[in-house]
């Protein structure tokens, strides 16, 4: 059976090395991002396991189906990797655009790509649906708000997938990382490459490769085999306490 995947968000981090990753086992990519320069610089990198690139802005409800719905039926692995943080400030201050923005993304571009190529993988009665999501979406922290209810929604939506496509063959999987040496923050903190890097003095966090291992093993796994949910995080990060404010 041919093993084509289609990877979102993939001019970058979890995105990228999930290419590299799944180009060595084997699999046809489709590689979608906004910076086409970063995803013709993959391409060459990775070379002929590249069928097409595809700039798209997954938050573009029309472009997503115009440009994706010619590969509905011809993917077997859709990785939705496209998603975002932005800024850390709390509920009562932080800016409305960016809970839109962090919404549009990863939720409304998650919705728009799986629902666009979905139907192919129901026909043919074969095919797996990766979503990334956070350990957000199940750990609360302050400044978290909106990206974290963002991730939630993607852990929910994967686990009532997995209830519509009982008896399909499709598999679906969300993969929840912690703490991960990305773009993230630099996305988060809007560039500030100082505040950014600071949260990753003195600590080894997860990489990119330890995710896309995650999803090329995931992917790679007998059909009949389906991981619901892959929660990971660095050994350095773990569980606090529960906090309990006193008054003075």
């Amino acid at each position: 059976m041919n093993k084509t995947a289609l990877i979102t968000g993939a001019s970058s981090g979890f995105g990228r090395a999930s290419a590299h990753a799944l180009a060595s086992a084997g699999w046809e990519l489709v590689l979608v991002a906004r910076r086409l320069e970063r995803l013709e610089t993959l391409k060459n990198e990775i070379g002929n396991a590249v069928l097409e690139v595809i700039q798209l802005d997954v938050c573009d409800k029309q472009a997503v189906k115009e440009k994706l719905s010619p590969w509905n039926g011809k993917i077997q692995l859709l990785l939705n990797n496209a998603g975002l943080a932005v800024g850390l400030d709390p509920a009562w201050s932080a800016d409305l655009d960016d809970w839109e923005r962090m919404v549009d993304t990863n939720i409304k571009g998650l919705n728009y790509v799986t629902r666009t190529l979905l139907s192919g993988m129901v026909e043919a009665k074969h095919g797996h649906v990766i979503n990334i999501g956070s350990i957000a979406g199940s750990y609360s922290y302050p400044g978290g708000n909106a990206y974290g209810a963002t991730k939630a929604y993607v852990e929910q939506f994967s686990l009532n997938l997995r209830a519509d496509l009982h008896g399909t063959g499709v598999r679906v999987t969300n993969i929840e990382p912690g703490l991960a040496e990305t773009e993230f923050s630099n996305v988060r903190f809007k560039g500030d490459d100082a505040k950014a890097d600071a949260i990753y003095v003195g600590l080894e966090p997860l990489k990119p490769e330890d995710i896309a291992e995650a999803v090329r093993w995931s992917a790679e796994l007998p059909a009949h085999v389906n991981i619901n949910r892959l929660e990971v995080m660095p050994t350095c990060q773990s569980f606090g306490p529960l906090p309990i404010h006193k008054e003075s």
